[in-house]
């Protein structure tokens, strides 16, 4: 105790120095459990993407591929799946629900989807959590409907009424617009953090309706057209489908059904777990991960070092002080034991510094997080895996401490050696 109120006094008498050394091990403290949280809030909102579905089902390709364009909007499927097998497959016996998936256009850069209403009834995300308007209502009757998901709303200030624009494929910037039938947001939903909020809603309905008068992937010309009016009094049932999400009256089925889609002879289909597809999909981003949280103990070293830079460069200024404590019986150990309570204060006034500026930095980056990213950091005391890190910040802050220390020592005893006259 008496070397921990001694250490406080010296270092209350070099404070410039002792509050730079501070503020970097803050720094890095911060960057390192900052780098965690969004790794573990990140990680978990990926898993979180989509639950509640049983089954991703889509043409033969891969896991990953399916996974992606059906859950994520990113990429493209390698082909179709018809409408009889999406009817095969709703009529199963063990399927409870089936909700079929169009995609293939997009609107400035967002991606377009054409569903049914048991979308917005059986997709879950988080834990469990369903699917929200925030103002308006869902594509009734009228095929040009479109619900817009949070993000697309906010990013191009779409309100409800307003009349926008569909484009034919998913580049930011394309050359083919469907100006012929406009669509009318009736929808916004809530925010959710997923893919959802990138997201426009159509029916089925309206995505054949795009695409009635289209052949081998031209849009047709002069009277070959069909207008929106038109289209609205023709069948408009689809003749195809990217993609099909099922839930079962039993999970225990699970793998017996998707053996039995595996092996469909009507055409090439894959059937996913899409929990099972989540995990692989997240373990081909795990070096980042991990290369990341190695770049973050790399800066924390780095402030330790620094702090055992400053120790070391007031050794020498510091011999008179030593002498001081030798008069007045201070032995070599208590020397020692000084500059390792001094590299433990710096570590832990550090780390409380460094948990301050975390907590300051996610209550002003949350709401810019949650709006642009979709990622939601809570203001949540640090995890038993956070609590081990700074532990090991502290224990190598001490272990640090022991260089100085040592050489304090040896100083001391050849100090006290000498002869002055």
């Amino acid at each position: 105790m008496f070397l921990l109120r001694l250490a406080l006094a010296s270092l209350a008498n070099r404070r410039f120095t002792v509050l730079l050394t501070v503020f970097a091990i803050a720094l890095s403290v911060a960057l390192l459990l900052g780098v965690e949280r969004l790794r573990t809030e990140a990680r978990a909102s990926f898993a979180s993407t989509i639950s509640g579905t049983d089954l991703i089902v889509g043409a033969r390709s891969g896991p990953i591929n399916l996974l992606l364009y059906s859950v994520f909007r990113i990429g493209n499927a390698t082909n179709n799946i018809r409408w009889e097998s999406y009817q095969f497959l709703a009529a199963h016996p063990r399927v409870k629900w089936a909700v079929p998936l169009s995609l293939g256009d997009s609107h400035r850069g967002y991606r377009v989807l054409g569903t049914s209403t048991d979308y917005f009834e059986h997709y879950r995300y988080g834990r469990s959590q369903s699917l929200a308007l925030a103002e308006g209502q869902l594509f009734a009757d009228d095929p040009f409907d479109v619900v817009l998901g949070a993000e697309v709303a906010r990013a191009l200030g779409y309100r409800v009424g307003e009349s926008i624009i569909l484009a034919h494929g998913v580049a930011t910037v394309s050359l083919v617009n469907h100006d012929d039938k406009p669509f009318t947001v009736v929808g916004i939903l809530a925010p959710t953090g997923t893919p959802v909020d990138r997201t426009l809603h159509i029916s089925l309905a309206g995505m054949e309706a795009l695409h009635i008068d289209w052949r081998q992937g031209m849009p047709a010309r002069g009277a070959a057209r069909i207008s929106a009016e038109q289209a609205r009094t023709l069948d408009l049932t689809p003749k195809a489908v990217t993609a099909v999400l099922l839930g079962l009256e039993n999970r225990i089925a699970t793998f017996t059904v998707q053996r039995q889609i595996n092996e469909y002879r009507g055409e090439p289909l894959l059937a996913i777990l899409p929990g099972v597809a989540l995990q692989e999909l997240w373990g081909l981003m795990g070096t980042a991960e991990k290369a990341l949280l190695a770049v973050s103990a790399f800066v924390v070293l780095t402030g330790l070092i620094g702090m055992l830079t400053a120790i070391l460069s007031s050794l020498n200024e510091r011999r008179r002080e030593m002498a001081i404590l030798r008069s007045v019986g201070a032995r070599p150990l208590h020397i020692g034991g000084l500059l390792v309570a001094e590299a433990l204060v710096l570590s832990v006034a550090g780390i409380l510094s460094g948990l301050a500026l975390l907590y300051t930095g996610i209550l002003l980056a949350q709401g810019p997080l949650q709006a642009h990213y979709s990622l939601y950091l809570p203001l949540a005391w640090p995890s038993a895996y956070e609590w081990k890190l700074l532990g090991a910040i502290v224990a190598a802050a001490l272990c640090m401490g022991v260089v100085p220390a040592w050489r304090a020592y040896r100083q001391s005893l050849a100090d006290g050696m000498s002869i002055r006259l």
